[in-house]
């Protein structure tokens, strides 16, 4: 019996004491870590050359961009950036119209400062045109010798150089950030075209005009149409009576 009971007691000792081993080596559970949240999106890019070829007809703006490369730096500006781009492109009739002085004889190095001229490195939307406009001369891509003057009259965005004077004509794009606006005009820096300005040509004389008082009134009009006639009928007249005159001067020639 007390063998026995021996035994029972050395087995649960041998339970207990290999609980407690087996509790003090367990692994504490794994901490509770938050869900890894999800990547931002990568930025929107605008395809220059995409945008331009569709927008409208500025066919001769992008191909001197391309040509000269220019586009590869308003690119990486609107791609790589925070301060974005605002671009001027003129229309294709723009171009066709520009004779004095001709593009033709430009360089290379001042074609590439010309359309470098018509962007700014910054994006500005329509409304902020505004306070532009207040803070006198703007630098350009091609750098200060380069500005553009920005007045806003009611909302109209007027752009000056010492030789262009246009207006922004529409948003072709305005999302930060990438501003492209469309112009009537090539934008002529005096860096290049120099301070010669022509003289703009005289506009042409209004029309002349005349005042009532100046022309034929309807009463002299009638008076000299009825002067014939009067004429006319105060001669017959004399003829008419000119035998009875001539009947009475010879009675009294009888009787005297």
């Amino acid at each position: 019996m007390a063998k026995m009971q021996f035994s029972i007691f050395i087995a649960v000792a041998f339970i207990v004491f290999s609980a407690s081993t087996n509790a003090k080596t367990a692994s504490p559970p794994a901490p509770m870590l938050p869900p890894t949240p999800a990547p931002a999106p990568a930025p929107h890019h605008v395809n220059l050359t995409e945008l331009l070829s569709v927008a409208g007809p500025f066919h001769t703006f992008l191909d001197y961009l391309l040509s000269s490369g220019v586009i590869e730096t308003f690119q990486s500006q609107a791609n790589n950036t925070e301060e974005g781009v605002t671009i001027f492109v003129p229309k294709d009739d723009a171009f066709k119209a520009q004779k004095n002085p001709p593009l033709s004889n430009l360089t290379k190095d001042q074609l590439k400062q010309l359309l470098l001229s018509h962007a700014l490195p910054h994006y500005y939307s329509l409304s902020e045109f505004k306070n532009l406009s207040q803070s006198g001369p703007v630098s350009t891509f091609a750098g200060g010798q380069y500005p553009l003057k920005f007045t806003d009259v009611s909302g109209t965005v007027r752009i000056e150089t010492l030789w262009t004077r246009t207006k922004v004509s529409s948003s072709v794009f305005s999302t930060d950030p990438v501003a492209v606006y469309q112009v009537n005009r090539v934008l002529l820096p005096e860096a290049i075209f120099g301070t010669d300005v022509p003289p703009m040509p005289a506009p042409a004389p209004a029309p002349v005009v005349s005042s009532p008082s100046d022309s034929p009134s309807a009463d002299s009009d009638e008076a000299n149409a009825s002067s014939p006639k009067s004429s006319h009928k105060n001669s017959a007249q004399t003829l008419a009576f000119a035998p009875v005159a001539m009947v009475v001067s010879g009675l009294v020639a009888l009787f005297l």
